[in-house]
């Protein structure tokens, strides 16, 4: 897969992406989008990852959003066509976790490719916002609806009626993110979190993540059944019995995914 604006690379079950376009500060054109959406489904594909992390080469930027001069270019009906909505619903979708290493500036669609992850570590230098309101949009990657179920209603209107951008502190105390770490120490964090994930049994991380999801929108009565009939495919699998019979060895259990 030929890829100009990522870098991918698989190790010890994680797959990392890396957003590699630090002279434009990572920012996403329509061409990054999708090579982004064949990546997730490439290492959703392979059977050798069971993690995988987001992040954006250098220093400065994780992803600083959408590339001005596309957004400038486009005509109404061209948001039907490829996008940054598809995108996004493909990471949050992914069967396999998916963990945000916020190494810089996450604003307007690269918040929204933040908040799309299961997890978001931020470099204490990160600062996140939605500044759309002032390029005269909104955050159509998914942002008026996703940042409010992270956040809350009265967080998100905050941050997208006004455009502010805030420390990955302040990101921390509304729960936009789940831990801030010192710059220097967030890939050790992250791969320390994605190896954790990775130890456990594949197929239970995907059907629970299916079943977290699901209740964001789903009432009671349906998100229950859910949840009952994909415990019922749980407990056909090689890894339920591994993890049992792990826990009565008093050893560590070997999952294999099936």
């Amino acid at each position: 897969m030929e890829r100009k604006h990522l870098l991918i690379d698989v190790q010890n079950n994680i797959g990392t992406i890396t957003i590699n376009r630090p002279e434009q500060r990572n920012s996403l054109d329509v061409e990054s989008w999708e090579e982004l959406r064949a990546a997730i489904r490439h290492l959703n594909d392979d059977g050798e990852v069971r993690v995988i992390v987001l992040t954006g080469a250098g220093d400065k930027s994780f992803a600083a959003g959408a590339d001005i001069k596309w957004i400038k270019d486009r005509k109404p009906l061209d948001i039907y066509g490829s996008a940054v909505q598809d995108v996004l619903l493909e990471l949050y979708k992914s069967y396999k976790p998916i963990i945000a290493a916020v190494n810089g500036y996450a604003l307007g669609g690269g918040c929204e490719l933040m908040t799309a992850c299961d997890f978001r570590i931020a470099s204490s230098r990160a600062k996140m916002g939605q500044p759309e309101i002032n390029l005269g949009i909104l955050p159509a990657g998914g942002g008026t609806q996703q940042l409010t179920k992270i956040v809350g209603l009265q967080h998100a209107k905050e941050l997208i009626l006004t455009g502010k951008i805030i420390s990955a502190d302040e990101a921390y105390r509304i729960g936009l993110v789940n831990e801030v770490v010192e710059h220097e120490f967030l890939m050790d964090k992250v791969y320390s979190l994605a190896s954790e994930l990775a130890s456990k049994p594949p197929v239970a991380l995907k059907l629970a993540k299916i079943a977290l999801n699901e209740s964001a929108t789903a009432d009671l009565s349906t998100g229950l059944a859910l949840e009952k009939a994909l415990q019922a495919v749980l407990f056909g699998t090689k890894d339920k019995v591994e993890g049992t019979e792990a826990f009565f060895d008093k050893r560590e259990p070997k999952f294999v995914g099936e």
